[in-house]
């Protein structure tokens, strides 16, 4: 079965927590990691900046990806969110699970 993994950094804890727990409470993804200590190097508006984030991975069906994005999109603190989506195949009992947990 095919599952997806949407993918976010920001720069607080708590946005990363509050991606996480409207992700899981509308059930638009199975599961959220927060990954702390990375550091991001980038260009913005012509400046070169570099700050520490957190990186959130979800994992969710390519059905739910849709609702998923557009979830983060609204609560996401950034102007430009990154929003990267990851897919492939998952083993049975796991592609299942993420099944169920984002089901209605």
């Amino acid at each position: 079965m095919q599952i997806s993994i949407l993918l976010t950094t920001v720069t607080k804890k708590s946005d990363a927590r509050r991606l996480a727990t409207a992700s899981l409470q509308q059930r638009a993804a199975a599961c959220i990691q927060i990954i702390s200590g990375v550091e991001s190097h980038f260009t913005w508006k012509d400046k070169k900046s570099t700050c520490r984030e957190f990186l959130v991975l979800a994992k969710t069906t390519t059905r739910k990806l849709r609702s998923l994005e557009t979830l983060w999109k609204k609560i996401h603190p950034y102007d430009c969110p990154e929003l990267i989506t990851l897919s492939g195949r998952a083993a049975g009992s796991y592609a299942r699970w993420v099944e169920s947990s984002t089901r209605r």
